[in-house]
């Protein structure tokens, strides 16, 4: 797809998109929203979001520039991987390149001495301002990269283990699937010189001991830089949650995850540019205002340990301490997952809602989604 003139479909795109993230940060701030009833959740969650509003605006502004862009049209509807790769390479060089192109007033006077020169448009220097504008707005701010670093935004300590506990996140853009995810995990630490430095003998966390959240990566500084290699190399939507969980508990005996999420934030269906349901786009591109021919779906998965193996300790050989995964054998959709638990949801503008509606098709389409209509600032739950 190349980027035309106004109203070609990549613009159509943009502003769909546009509207799709600034649905979905109303709903996670909507006061009866049913994201699990957390509002850490949705906070976090909310945060990412602001990642995928600022790589799009990078995007939309690097296509006034190049000949082509892509979007991974019959499946996520997200632009494809390369591009994500391409910001994060953009961000590193951005410095670099913007040094070597002129400030916007210089840019500005030399366009308006080539038109009064030339009676002609000044498409080169249009396209240098326009370079500058995406490596300025690349440098400033935080997109969705191909893995985003954990952080670590709350610490307690359990009164029976009386270990003390992270709630950590980091987000991963799969590469295969073309899907942004965010995962959130409780764990449990046992490490000897953690627990004395951070639990009193009462069982609580110790009130002098002052820990300035969130912070960058695991609490623990010995386990963090072998953590963040760990949930990086361990990422990708093939990987089941309770495998990902599973991996963690292996390689870090000190480490015990209690509980694991992953919010899998797609696919994006857009009326005229995917094609990863052709009856819905057909539908959705008879909305009047094409801002709102769109869908966004999302799933949240969850995995909990039920129980933990002790640790044996034996004369010629030692099993640590092993977490056993819940998985609801009854669901065959679960078991299929790998997880405990899981919800799928979808946002949806009221006027595309109404049309999918019409046609017969809302209840075929959403027949496994909790659905949230998006009404100006309103967000309706469960038509």
């Amino acid at each position: 797809m190349t980027a035309d003139p106004v109203h070609h479909p990549v613009e159509a795109y943009f502003a769909a998109m546009r509207s799709a993230l600034k649905g979905l940060r109303i709903y996670l701030a909507h006061d009866d929203s049913p994201l699990y009833g957390h509002g850490i959740v949705g906070q976090v969650v909310a945060g990412y979001v602001n990642r995928l509003e600022a790589s799009f605006s990078a995007w939309e502004n690097r296509v006034a520039f190049m000949e082509r862009f892509r979007i991974n049209r019959a499946e996520s509807g997200y632009p494809v991987f390369q591009s994500v790769l391409e910001l994060q390479n953009d961000r590193e060089t951005a410095e670099e390149r913007l040094a070597s192109i002129p400030d916007p007033d210089a840019i500005k006077a030399e366009m308006a001495d080539f038109i009064l020169r030339h009676k002609a448009f000044p498409d080169k220097l249009q396209t240098q301002m326009a370079e500058r504008l995406y490596l300025e707005g690349v440098l400033g701010g935080e997109p969705f990269g191909p893995f985003v670093l954990p952080e670590t935004i709350k610490v307690s300590v359990n009164p029976k283990t009386m270990r003390p506990y992270y709630v950590v996140h980091w987000g991963v853009f799969d590469g295969s699937q073309i899907l942004p995810m965010v995962y959130m995990a409780t764990i449990e630490d046992s490490t000897e010189r953690l627990r004395d430095m951070l639990v009193t003998d009462g069982g609580k966390l110790d009130p002098k001991v002052r820990i300035p959240l969130p912070v960058g990566g695991l609490l623990n500084p010995e386990l963090a830089r072998a953590f963040d290699a760990c949930v990086e190399r361990n990422g990708a939507y093939s990987l089941s949650p309770v495998t990902i969980a599973q991996t963690i508990d292996a390689e870090f005996p000190e480490l015990h995850p209690k509980q694991l999420r992953r919010i899998v934030l797609g696919p994006f269906y857009s009326a005229g540019i995917t094609e990863n349901s052709g009856r819905v786009n057909e539908i959705l591109s008879r909305v009047r205002n094409p801002e709102n021919g769109w869908v966004l779906t999302w799933t949240i998965q969850e995995v909990f340990s039920k129980a933990e193996r002790p640790a044996k300790k034996g004369l010629w050989s030692s099993t640590p301490a092993a977490e056993e995964f819940h998985i609801d054998t009854d669901d065959l959709e679960a078991v299929r997952q790998g997880v405990s638990g899981y919800e799928k949801h979808a946002l949806v503008p009221h006027d595309a809602f109404q049309a999918l509606y019409a046609e017969g098709e809302a209840e075929r389409v959403f027949a496994d989604y909790r659905v949230h209509v998006i009404s100006g600032n309103q967000v309706i739950t469960e038509v």
